[in-house]
This record gives structure tokens, sequence and C-alpha cells, in this order.
């Protein structure tokens, strides 16, 4: 049985106090969260400060990026190896707005899936359409576009090294969700492609769902059979709100 996981994504949030307050409040109150993985990814320069805040604790660490690179004249890049080194078990890879704001292309997030995977991090891919794709029924073409350079990167069996996060870009920050059944669909919809060519890895895969999460919503969206957890922003940002989401 898949275990749920729920991982706060800060993006360009935070700061020493906030953060400190931040990780407090979630650890005081894991202990309603049994039976899930959480994790949570704060901008690099906070990274090392918060595994220290971690240690001893079941919360997972992970980064909102990390670079296709191992080392070289890559300025302000950062490889999986340092992110290792700093106590990541995470890394984001092809999240929406390193998509559509950073010009990253699939080629570049299968690139990263792949040196994070070959580092021992687990990839946190991400997938999802624009308003424009799913208004011309094209969400299912466009998510198995990026699945696929993925799998051609790293072979069907690379996807169980990491998680999968659905995260229609219209959701993102918007404030609108997915309702449980479009959400649901998307997902069975990439349990189903990852199956035709490896019914294991299919039924292993960790496939989250991000887009507007919170309290209220969250218990909902987990029941759908191939939600798995969720890929949290604006919500992960108090210890209150993502706690609600971790024991909905």
């Amino acid at each position: 049985m898949r275990q749920t996981l729920v991982a706060g994504n800060w993006k360009l949030n935070g700061s020493i106090d906030d953060i400190q307050t931040l990780v407090k409040g979630i650890l005081d109150g894991m202990s309603g969260a049994n039976g899930k993985a959480v994790a949570v990814c704060p901008p690099y320069v906070y990274i090392p400060m918060v595994s220290e805040l971690l240690k001893g604790s079941e919360v997972g660490l992970g980064a909102q990026d990390v670079s296709e690179q191992s080392s070289g004249a890559f300025t302000g890049e950062v490889s999986p190896e340092m992110l290792k080194e700093i106590g990541c078990q995470y890394a984001i890879v092809g999240h929406s707005e390193r998509r559509s704001i950073y010009g990253e292309l699939d080629t570049d997030t299968a690139n990263k899936y792949k040196a994070a995977m070959d580092s021992g991090l687990t990839p946190i891919l991400c997938v999802g359409e624009l308003l424009e794709e799913r208004e011309s029924g094209d969400t299912e073409n466009v998510v198995a576009r990026q699945l696929d350079a993925v799998i051609d990167a790293v072979g069907v069996e690379g996807l169980a090294a990491g998680v999968i996060a659905y995260e229609p870009v219209w959701a993102i920050g918007t404030g609108k969700t997915a309702s449980p059944e479009q959400a649901q669909d998307v997902h069975a919809f990439i349990r189903n492609k990852v199956a035709q060519l490896d019914t294991v890895v299919a039924e292993k895969v960790q496939i989250l769902y991000g887009g507007s999460v919170n309290g209220g919503n969250a218990a909902e969206l987990f029941a759908m059979e191939d939600i798995d957890g969720g890929l949290i922003g604006g919500a992960s940002l108090t210890s209150e709100a993502f706690l609600a989401i971790c024991t909905a």
C-alpha cells in the first residue's frame, strides 16, 4: 500500500525567524499526522538551518530545484550531491514556475530528474497543464509529453525512484482547485500510462496533487483512489494550515 506524502513547497518565502517558528509549529503538531510522510522544501539558503531544526524528527527535507550538473562553471547552480551533503532527501523538478517563468524545457526537467535520482535524492516530478490546454482538451497530451521526456531519460523503472506531482497550472496560487473527480481523472491517467509499461512501477509510484490544497479540501482529495498526498504551496507557510492538511 502506498504511503501518503504531504510536501510543503515554501517557494521564495521566509526569514530566519519565520522559518524557526514554522518548523517548531510543524514538529509540535506532528502527532496528528500518523501514517503520513511529511516533507518541507525551503529556499536553498535556509536548507542547512532547517536540516538542523529537523534533526531527530521524521519530517523529510527537500530542495525546490536542482541542477543537472555535478560541478563546474555553472554560476548560481546547486548540484544534487551538494543537496545530499546538507541533508536533503527530496528535490522538486519541473515545477510549472520553473517551466513558465524560466523557460525550462521537458528535456531540462528530465535531465534534472536523472541527476537527482542518480545521486540518491528522491525527485518530485511536477506535471500539469495550462488553463488553455485544459479548455482545449489537451490535458492528457501535455501530461503524457512531460512524463515521456522523463521515461526516455531514465526508463519507466526510474519513476519508481521518484514521486510524481500533478499540478494543474491554472490551480496553483489562484484559489481555484480541481474537483476531486477532475484530479482523480488525471491521476488515473498517469497511473494507467505507467501501467502500460510496467504494472509494478505503476502500483508503487506515489502521485501527489498540488493546486490550492487546504485543510478544507485535503481529505476529499486524498480519499481518491490514485491521489497519494499533496505538494502544498501557500498553505505550507503556516504550521496551522499545513498541519490541517497533514491531519485532514
